[in-house]
């Protein structure tokens, strides 16, 4: 099922901006159900008198509203939570390798089954995406793949999905200097490279900040608000941000891929 939100077509496009976890890849799968225990938990030792269940609604909203942006934002801004309750943070940077250990415990079996051919790529694709970059890439469209996740990661997981041969434009993920790349910096070196004017962009995601950002030049926007790991069904949760921030289309997976293009590219098909 595709839910239109607004019926706008991207036949003008030229570029394609994709991101990867949750939107491609579902190699990290319930990371949200890692990274917000483990910040409540930092917050909950402060003993401020919230309860746990008032903590997890704040947390899950900045952790949603930082969806897409490099994991070490919501590090940042977990920091400045404690210093609000009167605590002493860590550096963002400590709590970043404390959620990426405690990621890793959940995540290294499928990596090391991906690794030795134990598991199939597509066990670990949003179902359809094969299909979707296939079309995309035959439409001569160019396709960029941008992650919050560390950009070595990022790179070796979109290998062993074997999807790294479709972005053209190249795969591009989290750098230590995080100030020095983002979404929103690829998209205008795009722009100023004259490759695509912003209206020329296609993007899909499953974050807040990647919906934002193309919307903000001008572009469409598929908002892949999927309940995982099954991804046949919306998830609530990630719809309603999704839609707050301007994605034009509501999609669980890409398997509906023919309604898809007559709605990107209507008379095209």
């Amino acid at each position: 099922m595709i839910e239109i939100i607004n019926r706008v077509p991207a036949s003008r496009a030229r570029v394609v901006l994709f991101d990867f976890d949750g939107t491609l890849s579902l190699i990290r799968s319930g990371w949200v159900e890692t990274m917000v225990p483990m910040m409540v938990e930092v917050l909950a030792s402060l003993k401020t008198g919230e309860s746990e269940a008032e903590l997890t609604e704040i947390v899950r909203d900045y952790v949603g509203r930082l969806t897409g942006k490099d994991t070490i934002y919501q590090m940042i801004e977990l920091a400045e939570q404690v210093a609000k309750r009167g605590g002493k943070p860590e550096d963002p940077l400590v709590y970043k390798r404390r959620y990426l250990d405690l990621l890793w415990t959940k995540i290294r079996d499928r990596v090391e089954a991906l690794r030795s051919g134990e598991a199939s790529p597509e066990q670990y694709l949003v179902p359809g995406s094969r299909a979707l970059l296939e079309s995309l890439r035959q439409r001569g469209l160019k396709l960029y793949l941008a992650s919050g996740t560390d950009d070595q990661d990022m790179k070796e997981e979109a290998r062993l999905l074997d999807i790294a041969r479709y972005f053209d434009g190249g795969c591009w993920g989290a750098l230590d200097d995080y100030k020095s790349f983002s979404k929103a910096i690829l998209i205008q070196r795009i722009i100023q490279a004259a490759e695509a004017k912003g209206e020329e962009f296609l993007g899909f995601g499953d974050g807040f900040v990647e919906i934002e950002n193309v919307k903000q030049v001008g572009g469409v926007a598929v908002g892949v608000a999927t309940e995982e790991p099954h991804c046949q069904r919306i998830d609530a949760w990630k719809r309603e941000r999704l839609v707050k921030v301007g994605a034009d289309y509501i999609v669980a997976n890409y398997l509906p891929l023919p309604q898809l293009q007559e709605l990107l590219f209507p008379n095209e098909c």
